[in-house]
């Protein structure tokens, strides 16, 4: 999206008389801009949703990247604890038996 220094970079050499250009002008102007991009693309989904819009290409592009590219869903045995085992730290279990 727009970063800030991008932004501030954009507003010192729009300036006509090269005048110090603020850092809280380029963090103002960036909210502003990402808060319409958002408002914009929010009244898009509305309309879209409204319209029943359906675009095949869309999900398709969709279905292969997200669907296909998550976290396998598996947590290796050593790391889930037994049934009433309780949980503990074991740095810290170690340092106190050192000190009795």
């Amino acid at each position: 999206m727009n970063h800030v220094g991008h932004i501030h970079r954009h507003l010192k050499s729009r300036t006509t008389s090269h005048r110090r250009v603020g850092t809280t002008a380029a963090v103002y102007s960036t909210a502003i801009l990402k808060y319409l991009t958002a408002e914009g693309l929010e009244l898009a989904g509305n309309a879209s949703k409204d319209l029943k819009v359906k675009y095949e290409e869309l999900d398709s592009l969709i279905k292969g990247t997200i669907a296909g590219g998550g976290v396998i869903p598996h947590i290796h045995k050593s790391l889930i604890g037994k049934k009433g085992q309780q949980k503990t730290n074991g740095c810290l279990d170690s340092v106190l038996s050192q000190d009795s």
